[in-house]
């Protein structure tokens, strides 16, 4: 398996692991429209040549207080081939992902997603650094990884997102 950074010619190919991974278009149209934008993360997992995943982290803003120079992602979506999910491919793309924002000096991610899932990566309910989410969605979904250690001890506010993620409403 190999992680990589997404390139020109693997557009349709990721549009497609997508689709096939959530049986719609939702987060193809999303991934599609939020491409381009300066901060955007894009990895593939390549296995015999072929793009079975697909991990995307977007800039989001905190309304509140916070750092000026404070730079936060959004993780969303992570998609794998529905013959190669359950195989780790997830969680090697994420964990990937993450080194590679902490690399280019990213000081925090946040995701919306599953409580059991997302904790073996290091992330918390971001209710725990005083950070809510712009979605009415229960607190244990909606979760932070500083990936600088106290990047967040001077922040507090409701995360918003992108206008492109208004797909969902």
């Amino acid at each position: 398996m190999d992680i990589r950074t997404e390139k020109l010619e693997d557009l349709e190919a990721v549009r497609q692991v997508n689709i096939a991974a959530f049986d719609r278009e939702t987060e193809a149209n999303l991934v599609d429209r939020l491409r381009g934008i300066p901060s955007t993360f894009s990895f593939v997992a390549v296995q015999s040549d072929r793009i079975v995943g697909h991990l995307f982290f977007s800039p989001v803003e905190v309304a509140g207080k916070c750092p000026s120079n404070l730079s936060i992602l959004g993780l969303a979506p992570v998609a794998v081939l529905p013959d190669y999910q359950r195989q780790g491919i997830g969680t090697l793309l994420i964990r990937e992902g993450l080194k590679e924002c902490a690399r280019s000096g990213l000081q925090a991610v946040v995701v919306l997603g599953h409580p059991d899932f997302y904790p073996r990566f290091g992330f918390i309910p971001a209710s725990r650094n005083n950070l809510r989410c712009e979605y009415d969605v229960p607190d244990e979904v909606f979760m932070v990884l500083e990936l600088e250690s106290g990047a967040l001890q001077d922040c507090s506010g409701t995360v918003k997102y992108r206008s492109e993620f208004s797909i969902f409403e």
